[in-house]
């Protein structure tokens, strides 16, 4: 799919309900704090006009965030997304890995939301899928188109991530089985990427380059608030 393309499917695909669908799913994909738990609620109700298949796998997110012990949240968060390639969060390291080349997508990502007027705070790495997807949710539907897109561009690794979390038996899987549900079915280009990332995994470092690092980590999640625009 080609740039314009994909731009003019994004427009397409920011409804207020998916923009509805995709900031419940940031706030549910952030590290599990007392803050995160006070603010279900407002998840569950905001998703009471969004269709059910849309809503039922949110729902159950936050169903299991709020039965579980926050102790036991965390750690489960940080063996899921920290510990294994093909559940991270961060959408570019699935083309990139940890490499140089991952800088330059991630200048190109951080554009898109310059473009959009959503503006970052210092430490934030523009890929993390929470931030994205806070993109997606957040402000007119421009703003909300450019976060679609990038989730559009970033399809294969989004879906990967879908079906490692699926595989894993993990609870935060129903998270990204509702943001796939706001997208359209893959193409056959996708679905080969996908294999092609299924098979491989993302790359390996590259001889002679340090590898790209985040200085994010579990205990550094996204910002995000339901309702509030940046």
């Amino acid at each position: 799919m080609n740039r314009v393309h994909r731009a003019a499917l994004a427009r397409r695909l920011a409804t207020p309900e998916h923009a509805v669908v995709h900031r419940a799913a940031a706030l549910l994909l952030e590290y599990p704090t007392p803050e995160l738990l006070d603010l279900l609620p407002t998840v569950r109700a905001a998703l009471t006009g969004v269709r059910p298949a849309l809503a039922a796998p949110l729902l159950r997110a936050a169903d299991h965030l709020a039965s579980v012990p926050l102790p036991r949240l965390a750690a489960d968060y940080v063996a899921t997304f920290d510990l294994r390639r093909r559940c991270s969060l961060y959408l570019t390291y699935y083309a990139y890995g940890d490499t140089r080349r991952r800088g330059v997508a991630l200048v190109e990502v951080k554009q898109a939301y310059q473009g959009a007027g959503f503006e970052l705070a210092g430490d934030e790495l523009p890929d993390h899928l929470a931030v994205v997807l806070e993109l997606a949710g957040t402000g007119d539907a421009e703003g909300r188109a450019a976060g679609i897109g990038l989730l559009l561009a970033h399809r294969a690794g989004l879906e990967l991530l879908r079906l490692a979390l699926l595989d894993a038996g993990s609870p935060w899987a129903d998270v990204l089985v509702a943001v796939s549900a706001t997208l359209p079915d893959l193409g056959d280009d996708d679905r080969a990427a996908v294999a092609k990332l299924a098979a491989e995994g993302p790359p390996d470092e590259e001889v002679g380059l340090d590898p790209y690092t985040s200085p994010r980590t579990a205990s550094a999640p996204p910002t995000a608030a339901m309702g509030a625009a940046r």
